[in-house]
């Protein structure tokens, strides 16, 4: 009995060592243009990006352009509220692929299955969420946004690789 308690003991210490350790989390949910949640995302800080995973339903089949955009703010229906792509200079360049590529809110495709549902887990070195290391803050004083296009994204054509309308939006602040 006694090797059991200070097994719980040893366990509950190191749960809480590793939770002071572990990164800033941060969940955030997806709507469409009418307001119904289409999906979430979880967002976690990670030495040198952020860990994206991203689950969503109700959404075309087919692949998705995903990115990043300057604005914590999806209040209009076409989500343009969000702004451009999260950058980190002023000229911009879009496109994963583009070898002058400088915007840090450029991300890989979503893929949507025939049912709706998609699930993704990504890493991006080129933001984190509080602005360690250089690389652009998510959360700032107006936040960011996370975005889904209505088409994929060919990684080169400006500016937006030619993914299309913006179909969900989640506000990124806060954390």
């Amino acid at each position: 009995m006694r090797h059991l308690l200070a097994a719980a003991a040893f366990s509950l210490v190191a749960a809480s060592a590793f939770a002071a350790d572990s990164p800033a989390k941060l969940r955030i949910d997806l709507k469409n243009s009418t307001g119904a949640s289409v999906g979430a995302a979880t967002l976690s800080d990670g030495p040198a990006g952020v860990l994206i995973h991203l689950e969503v339903k109700g959404l075309a089949p087919g692949w998705h352009g995903l990115h990043f955009h300057e604005t914590g703010d999806c209040s209009k229906a076409d989500f343009t509220s969000a702004g451009a792509h999260v950058h980190a200079m002023a000229t911009k360049v879009h496109g994963l692929l583009n070898r002058d590529l400088n915007e840090a809110g450029d991300l890989p495709n979503l893929y949507v299955a025939a049912d709706g549902t998609g699930a993704i887990d990504l890493y991006s070195t080129f933001v984190s969420l509080k602005g360690t290391a250089g690389r652009p803050a998510l959360i700032d004083k107006d936040g960011s946004a996370l975005v889904i296009h209505a088409n994929p994204d060919d990684y080169m054509t400006q500016p937006i690789g030619g993914a299309g309308a913006r179909i969900a939006c989640g506000v990124i602040a806060g954390g």
